[in-house]
């Protein structure tokens, strides 16, 4: 069973309904998203202060107050001239924790985009991030806009890793390499979330460089990177249950390797499924 990564945080004192001056408050960027300006502006044109929350503070030992939550409604109290504004005050915190502290506000909400997600991940050392980041480092990849050395599918290699294990993203990425060289097609979502399905679900057949090479070649025979994305695409009804339609394009992919690639004209070793 592949081990789930956990955002945990030690006990530590908070203090909630305080009033913090919006002037006081300052900003890691190390621990926070981008701040986009345009949401500032539109929180303010239309600002109410009594709706506006509790901003997540950390108060760190010099007394410092820094945003974990709430920098675009700082930022809109600052455009409409708002002095105060009231706060949930966190201390005794690390800047790992800070971050730490930032993803488990915003996870369930949703409401922060993959890569800042990702930054943050790391400054908080969460494993997740850091065994994620090990295997891309390895590989000279890095996060960022698809491309030959890039990766833009960030929520995609972190469900490989969450789901299955840094050991099968490592196998992911070496087989696509070896099937379509380093292009940005290797490391489009739907070929790297289809192989981290096939690879992952099927871990005790798929499990020795042999096999793994044997998957490469096959993979490659088949068709072009462009081909099989393509192939997804066409094929993607009913198989995943976001609206975007990035689960059912994956699970298409999958379905094609298993089918298209690894049971066609094989006696010895099918997966049936």
């Amino acid at each position: 069973m592949a081990k789930k990564y956990r955002y945990d945080l030690p006990e530590h004192p908070v203090d909630h309904g305080v009033e913090v001056r919006a002037s006081d408050l300052k900003i890691d960027p190390e621990a926070q998203r981008t701040l986009n300006p345009s949401r500032a502006r539109a929180i303010a044109a239309d600002i109410k202060p009594h709706a506006l929350g509790s901003v997540i503070v950390s108060q760190r030992k010099n007394g410092d107050l820094y945003i974990v939550d709430g920098q675009h409604r700082r930022e809109a109290c600052r455009i409409a001239g708002i002095d105060t504004l009231m706060a949930e005050v966190h201390r005794g915190l690390t800047l790992q924790e800070e971050a730490t502290l930032f993803l488990i506000k915003n996870r369930e909400a949703s409401k922060t985009n993959a890569h800042d997600e990702y930054r943050i991940g790391l400054t908080a050392g969460l494993p997740l991030f850091v065994d994620t980041e090990k295997v891309l480092v390895s590989h000279k990849l890095k996060i960022g806009s698809t491309s030959s050395n890039q990766v833009g599918a960030v929520q995609g290699i972190l469900a490989i890793t969450d789901n299955y294990g840094p050991d099968v993203l490592d196998d992911v990425l070496t087989v696509a390499e070896e099937a379509y060289g380093r292009t940005a097609e290797t490391w489009d979502g739907i070929i790297i979330g289809g192989l981290g399905e096939f690879i992952g679900r099927h871990r005790d057949v798929v499990n020795t460089p042999p096999v793994l090479d044997e998957l490469a070649r096959k993979l490659g025979k088949r068709s072009s990177a462009a081909r099989l994305i393509g192939d997804a695409r066409s094929n993607a009804t009913g198989f995943g249950a976001k609206a975007d339609g990035t689960g059912s394009r994956k699970m298409a992919a999958y379905r094609l390797i298993l089918e298209d690639v690894w049971n066609k004209g094989r006696r010895k070793n099918r997966i049936e499924i």
